[in-house]
This record gives C-alpha cells, structure tokens and sequence, in this order.
C-alpha cells in the first residue's frame, strides 16, 4: 500500500501508553517501522486512563498536535482527549481518549449494533462495558479527527486490536462507513477461555463450537462481539497460523492475513551497556537468592527464568516448576536459580530483603524472611497457584540444594521495593530461558530472549514455536530455541525434556554459550519488523480492496 493512499492510519488499543500484556510489546515495537512508512499520518488511539497523581510513564503531551485538535470541543458523549507522543522508538503521536461520557449511552448503542450487526450484548459483565465504551469514543475520534485534518473519508484506515475495540470497529462502519477497517485478534476469548478452564483444547479441537462454548463458559457478549467484527473488518489478521485455525474453528472465519510479531531490535542494548547490565543484574539475582535461601551462590549459578502474564496453566508456569523438579532428579553439575518472574496480588515487600531505611520506614525491622522462595508477601499466599506449587515441591523434597525456586511476583519497572531494576534491564543478567505455554497465539517472551542473545525453551503450542520449527533447526546451539512439543497428554514427558534441556545447557563450555547466543541473536534478526511489517503493507492493501467492494453493494 503506497503512503499517498493513506491520508490517515489509525491505530487503537487499549494498551497504547498503558502497558498490562503483550499487545502493548506488539505496538511499541511495531511503531517505529510503521512511522518510517506512513509518517505522520500515523497516529496511535488509547485510553486516558491516568490522572495527574499517576501519569502514564511513555506519553508525552503536545497540545498543539493534529492543529490543536485537543482544544476541540467534542459534544459528542462528553469525549475528551489528550494528544502527545508516544515514548517508544519512532515517537509516534498519540492520542488518549477519555472515555467515561460514553457509559450513559451504551444501552442505546447496544440496541443499535445488534439491530445493525447482530452483536448480542445482553448477559455482558466485567469488563465489557469499559472496552465498549473506550471503543466507541476511539471511532468517534477518528472521525472527527480526520474531519479535523481535512482528510477524505476514503483515505482513512482503522485499524482495531483485540474484541476490546470490537465495538469501535463496527461503531466507525456505522457512523464512516468509507474508511476501511481491520481487525487483529491476538488470542480469541473463547479459546482463551477453553484453556483458562481447564479443558482441552487440542486433543478434542474439531469438536468445539464457538457459540456453543461461550454460552457454556458465560462469555457470549465478548464471543458474539469479537465475532461480528471478525465477519465485519474489511480485514481480519490474525498473529500467527495457529490463531488463524482457531478464529476459522471458533469464530467460523479464516483471518484474511496472519501478521506475526516482529522485534524491534533498537530496544536491546549495545554490548558495553548490556556486559555492565549483565553484571549488575546478576549480582541483585544472587543477592536476593542468597538471603532468602541463608547460603551464597557462586558467581557461575545457572539463572533460568519465566515471565509474562500470571496464567498458570496456559503459560506453563505448572510446566515449567514440574521441568525444574525434575532437573532436581538429574542433579546438574552447578547451582541453579530458576526465577518466576510473573505480576500476582502483591501486598509488600519480603521485608528482610528491604533495606534497614526501608524496614524503619514502614517500622517493620526484621531478623529472617517470612519465606524462602518469595521476594514480596503475597495478600492471597494460601491460594496463589504459583506459591502453592512452589510450597508443595519443596514440602516434597523434589528441589534440592542444587536448584532454588525465586518468585518475584510484581512487575518490574525498576520501582518494585526490592529488585529495581526494569524487565529489559534484568534480561541481560539472565543465561536461559523457559516458556512452555499450553495456550499463546505468538509468544513475545521467547522472542524477546532471543533478541537478547538469550537461549530460550518454549512449546509447539505458541506461533513463535511453530515459526521457529517452519525457519530453523529446533536447536539451542544451532538456532538459540529448543521448541518441545506439548499436547494434552504428553505433560510429564515435556516435563522431562525441558529438564533434560537444562541439564545439558548447565554442562556448556563457554565457548559453546557464546555459539548458542550468537544463533539466537541470528534467529531473533529474521523476526526483525522490518521484514514481518510487510504482511501489514498487504493487510491494508486488502482492506482497501474489500472495503471498495463493500461500497459497490
């Protein structure tokens, strides 16, 4: 799609500027190449979220952005927005929609998108009505800014993320019905939720019915929601092949484009900074695991990680503390420190890894830890699934001296108390990774690590493992993954194999470290955005094509 066709690009999500998953890793690494090609008729649309107290740490406010359209008045729904610039590579401008005038209105626009485009919104709960809300003033924005820039309709391409703007696409065909939309889902709500509860997604697959599962598991609004827009985008993608099977099973449409994910590689850093982050990463890790466990741990400790999204079961959290039982059982050759790094209900610190200033301040001095896997007391510890495992295999004496279980159950901004230090700053410390997710339509984490130069462990159930498998060798020391198979009846040999995996990566030479790195450093290039954002240049070429279709109806 050549840039003069498109007048303005509008992209939505809720995680624009307000990072909570992965969609937001999507976005902000995607921006830069999407501004080197569209420039600033880019423009990325999130929720106001934020309050003076608490600013949104990545957005950077310039009222006289777009000609001042922050100063319009928008008498529709009471909208409000902020423009500024989004603190990413690439800068892209930013507009941050407060949304909360719509609420009165939703009933009504319920009604009207039912009777328009059958969306059933009747038993919606939770956080439905947030979404909807968000989304249908992000579509009246895009209108009203496009008007505002004097943009033609035509020209205009929306692009929603997620069944959490759903209702913003098909509010935007409603009220602009020239422009042309697309829809990514990056994980349907029903599958989701099949693996959220428990159920087996994959051995029983062909057997599933969307609709049927939804009014089974209470999840028809956002069915019924992410559904319609599916049908009605101008261009459904989807992140990967094995999402696009599962929305042309459970949503009963084959996306028109698969999109992966890309790395943006300006966020790893340069060697001189990344040796010096390494240090001093490793130093904070072995600190912390020296204190909880009352032993120090040598300099060449094997640090393993996870990380992610708290989703016990369809991130393979369950997975990967059962792997690590069993490289208890193999007995490596050196100290292991295996890090859960997930966010749960954190209540405070651990406060015998706090400071002495720190322990006086919140007038709690402590001789010992309360634990010694956990680095922040958790409000639910009784019932939290990660502690309770950890608890339990420890209790069965399945971790010994060689391996040690750290949870580290906050997110890690560099503000967390005890580590602070920053996600992307602690990667570098690091020496092999773990995500063996039962359930993850790409997969950032792993790619991530391997953008690092860090070897990484993942399963055939993500779209980043099945990319691997489609591009490379499944080889630590030849691609820098080791992608392990999972099904719904295999969990204790995956189990094994990522145990056996660690055991001979604890038994690498140097030399054979630095190979491993250098091929996930080589893996990592070829997910470069500035290869994969050509499937996005070929979305909006596709939507072009079937809006202009859409008209002649």
């Amino acid at each position: 799609m050549a840039l003069e066709k498109i007048g303005l690009l509008a992209e939505t999500s809720w995680e624009v500027c307000n990072k909570i998953g992965g969609i937001y890793t999507v976005l902000s690494t995607k921006a830069k190449v999407l501004q080197q090609a569209y420039g600033d008729n880019l423009v990325f649309i999130g929720p106001d979220v934020w309050s003076v107290e608490t600013p949104s740490p990545s957005f950077k406010e310039t009222k006289s952005l777009f000609n001042n359209f922050s100063k319009r008045e928008i008498a529709e729904f009471g909208i409000k927005v902020r423009c500024g610039r989004w603190n990413i590579p690439g800068s892209p401008q930013v507009i941050l929609v407060d949304f909360q005038g719509v609420y009165s209105h939703l009933d009504s626009i319920f009604g009207k998108m039912w009777e328009l485009f059958g969306v059933d919104s009747m038993r919606e709960y939770g956080d439905y009505r947030e979404g909807c809300a968000f989304a249908v003033a992000a579509a009246v924005v895009v209108k009203l800014l496009a008007e505002h820039l004097g943009v033609k309709e035509k020209s205009v391409f929306a692009h929603f993320n997620e069944w959490t703007t759903g209702m913003g696409l098909l509010y935007l065909q409603m009220i602009m019905p020239k422009a042309a939309t697309l829809f990514t889902t990056h994980a349907t709500s029903i599958g989701r939720s099949i693996c959220g509860n428990g159920k087996p997604l994959y051995d029983y697959f062909d057997g599933y019915n969307g609709d049927q599962m939804a009014l089974e598991l209470n999840m028809e609004a956002k069915h019924s929601l992410e559904k319609k827009a599916a049908w009605n985008a101008d261009c459904f993608t989807a992140v990967s092949e094995i999402t696009a099977r599962e929305a042309e099973k459970l949503l009963e449409i084959r996306p028109q484009e698969v999109t992966p994910n890309g790395f943006e590689p300006g966020f790893v850093p340069g060697d001189k900074k990344y040796k010096s982050l390494r240090k001093k990463g490793r130093a904070r890790i072995l600190e912390i695991a020296s204190r909880l466990k009352g032993r120090k741990f040598s300099d060449d400790t094997m640090i393993v990680a996870t990380s992610g999204r708290n989703e016990y079961r369809n991130k393979g959290l369950d997975l990967y503390l059962d792997s690590l039982a069993e490289l208890k059982k193999l007995n490596p050759k050196k100290d292991v420190v295996a890090l859960v790094l997930v966010p749960a209900w954190v209540a405070y610190p651990e406060p015998s890894l706090m400071s002495v200033k720190q322990q006086c301040e919140i007038n709690n001095p402590v001789s010992g830890p309360q634990t010694d896997f956990i680095t922040h007391i958790l409000h639910n510890m009784d019932s939290d699934s990660v502690t309770r495992r950890i608890q339990s295999l420890e209790w069965e004496k399945k971790l010994g001296e060689r391996v040690s279980v750290i949870f580290i159950p906050c997110y890690l901004n560099g503000e967390d108390g005890i580590v602070e230090i920053s996600y992307y700053d602690i990667l570098p410390a690091i020496d092999i990774t773990v995500f063996p997710s039962y359930y993850e339509p790409w997969g950032y984490t792993p790619l991530e690590s391997i953008a690092f130069g860090i070897p990484t462990i993942t399963s055939d159930k993500s779209g980043f493992g099945q990319w691997v498998l489609s591009e490379s060798a499944n080889s630590i020391s030849e691609s820098g993954v080791r992608v392990v198979e999972r099904t719904d009846s295999n969990y204790a040999q995956a189990a094994g194999k990522i145990a056996a995996q660690l055991y001979d990566f604890a038994r690498f030479s140097e030399s054979k470290i630095a190979e491993a790195s250098e091929a996930a450093y080589k893996m990592a290039e070829k997910a470069d955005w500035k290869y994969f954002i050509k499937f996005y240049h070929e979305a909006f070429s596709i939507a072009k094509k079937r809006r202009d279709s859409r008209l002649k109806k």
